[in-house]
């Protein structure tokens, strides 16, 4: 029996679908704030004030069809694994070894492949940014089944696990792949590490950009200073920043209704991370564009995503860790200041196969999309000798 068909693909929103989005917008039912005297902006969540000028950027001044253009630009693909329609980038690279170079990025939440879009063209061709084309990959780019363009309505849902086994389909039994490199943050890093440790005859080596260590406290015996440090931050972390986790891991389905239905509401969720992540001094128009963030924003707006794009959440937290046992795979770790939780090396030691570790000079939680060049740096280093 032959394998599913890979089909081109174009992403065309209808011109309805944007309308009835600007005209959502133009009756947004704002919210009121906290008084100054409760509380700086931001405190409890994203600034009115920010919202105001986000929504109006977005009504106003934001063109889809740019990032829609932007996103065309690269071959695009989709092709059936497990009963989902996968889309994918496929970039092939312009160097004398790329197409035996494969690279699979893998994006998280609230992001998507236009995360990537700054970074791919450094991967692939890095001739045109200074590098040497020696170094150049062959770039496949998922979107995260369930999320974007690789969702569907009433579509079963998948986690970690899943969809790490449906992008090693992707690479070895669709592309003809059968060992390649993976990199990731967020739930890409997850998912990256779930192939080393799962697929580890496949893998050449892992680079990841958040560290995914179990959230566990009592892991921590006898920690030292570094680690004291560490787990400070993440005991601030579980008590501050992690309510979205909870509401998306026990009641996605709920908050879907209220996210699916107001794009603001959808732009505020992100906003705050968008804040809260990246490398800023209190607004994050200093590490993304509003163009950048909205860009985003619209495309779950547009494939009405948000509610699957919960699900990796809710199994996390009604099932196992996804990442157990010694990661044996040479790992390769880039350590954005500005990341949402950095543990110390010697931690990630006792379950990675750390073969790199770069203490990053700027930067947070979206680095492909705040520093491009740096992590493009990162990524071809330490797979310079290992593909």
């Amino acid at each position: 029996m032959n394998a599913p068909a890979i089909e081109p693909f174009r992403l065309a929103v209808p011109e309805p679908a944007v309308a009835d989005l600007h005209a959502r917008l133009e009756r947004v039912r704002w919210p009121d704030e906290a008084p100054a005297g409760q509380g700086a902006p931001w405190a409890y969540g994203t600034s009115l004030a920010f919202m105001r000028e986000f929504v109006a950027h977005w009504r106003h001044r934001h063109d889809w069809r740019i990032t829609e253009a932007q996103l065309n630009a690269w071959p695009q693909f989709k092709t059936r694994i497990d009963g989902i329609d996968v889309h994918f980038l496929h970039v092939p690279g312009r160097g004398p070894a790329a197409a035996r170079r494969p690279l699979l990025l893998s994006h998280g939440w609230p992001g998507s492949v236009l995360e990537f879009m700054k970074l791919i063209p450094r991967l692939a061709d890095p001739a045109a940014f200074g590098g040497d084309a020696r170094d150049a990959f062959t770039v496949v780019v998922p979107s995260l089944p369930g999320y974007t363009l690789s969702f569907a309505e009433h579509q079963r849902r998948v986690g970690v696990a899943e969809i790490g086994a449906i992008f090693d389909t992707l690479m070895r039994e669709r592309l003809g792949y059968p060992r390649y490199a993976a990199q990731g943050g967020d739930w890409g890093s997850f998912i990256t590490a779930w192939l080393g440790a799962h697929r580890a005859g496949s893998l050449a080596g892992i680079h990841l950009n958040m560290m995914p260590l179990k959230r566990d406290a009592t892991a921590f015996a006898s920690p030292s200073p570094d680690e004291a440090r560490y787990l400070q931050e993440l005991a601030h972390f579980m008590k501050e920043e992690a309510g979205y986790q909870a509401i998306q891991g026990t009641r996605p389905q709920t908050l879907a209704f209220a996210l699916s239905d107001s794009p603001a509401g959808l732009a505020a969720w992100f906003a705050e991370k968008y804040r809260a992540w990246t490398d800023n001094a209190g607004d994050p128009r200093e590490a993304l564009s509003m163009d950048e963030m909205l860009g985003n924003v619209s495309l779950y707006w547009f494939t009405g995503c948000i509610g699957s794009s919960f699900w990796p959440y809710c199994a996390r937290l009604h099932g196992r860790w996804p990442i157990e046992g010694r990661v044996e795979v040479p790992t390769g770790y880039a350590a954005f200041p500005r990341e949402i939780l950095r543990p110390p090396r010697e931690a990630a030691a006792r379950q990675f196969n750390i073969q790199r570790w770069s203490e990053m000079p700027r930067g947070g939680h979206f680095a492909a999309w705040e520093q491009p060049d740096a992590l493009a740096g990162e990524i071809r280093a330490f797979f310079r000798q290992r593909l």
